[in-house]
């Protein structure tokens, strides 16, 4: 009987909880080039400001930083290119059509190892106002101070 493991988060995207309301979450694989996958293998991974664009039928990652691999030898690696993500032509269909029409965005959420391949969680977001904001710091400090009192 074969056992699965659970996939392994390499890195995750604390800002976007932060800055959006995510609703709905889709797995997708990354093209990358070898020398990158041993740098996200390694966790030298950054979500800062990255997002998804669709252009000509295709998901595309903005803006994710994958620093260069150390032993990568002669070749050159652009650590911000944009890279084709690897999703059903349906998919990318539906959240372009959503994207275009309410005003959301995909942002990427975790990056993941799943039975060996770079996996990436992306999710349909709402930018918080501010007032969200502080709502949720309120409701979190109110969580954690009636944790503190059960204790």
């Amino acid at each position: 009987m074969s056992q699965k493991t659970p996939p392994s988060t390499i890195a995750v995207n604390k800002k976007a909880r932060h800055l959006y309301e995510l609703s709905e979450f889709l797995e997708a694989g990354i093209s990358l080039t070898g020398p990158e996958v041993k740098s996200i293998r390694a966790g030298k991974v950054n979500f800062i400001d990255s997002y998804v664009e669709f252009k000509r039928g295709e998901a595309w990652l903005l803006s994710l930083h994958v620093a260069p691999y150390a032993n990568a030898g002669y070749a050159p690696q652009e650590p911000d290119r944009p890279r084709r993500l690897l999703l059903h032509a349906r998919e990318i269909a539906k959240l372009a059509g959503l994207v275009a029409q309410k005003g959301l965005t995909v942002v990427p959420v975790r990056v993941y190892l799943k039975r060996g391949k770079v996996k990436l969680e992306i999710a349909l977001g709402r930018g918080k106002k501010l007032h969200d904001h502080r709502d949720t710091l309120k409701r979190r400090a109110e969580e954690r101070d009636l944790a503190r009192e059960l204790a």
